[in-house]
């Protein structure tokens, strides 16, 4: 059985590069939205399979433009 990961708030801004402080994780937190958190005493930990669900639920999926389908016209 594979053993589960927690990542802390100051982790969780590290994994999305700083794009979500964790003043925003806090805010989330107290508005109950954002990414699914455990609460155990003071510590706050955040199941890493939870943010990869997070991830995906939050995907932003771009379909190609005409111009890069359309193929060039080979008549000279």
């Amino acid at each position: 059985m594979s053993e589960a990961k927690f990542l802390t708030p100051e982790e969780v801004a590290e994994r999305y590069r700083g794009g979500i402080s964790v003043g925003t994780l806090r805010n989330w937190r107290a508005m109950r939205i954002g990414p699914s958190f455990l609460k155990i005493g003071k510590a706050i930990l955040y199941p890493a399979n939870e943010l990869d669900a997070w991830d995906e639920k939050n995907r932003v999926t771009c379909r190609a433009s005409k111009r890069v389908i359309e193929q060039p016209d080979d008549r000279a």
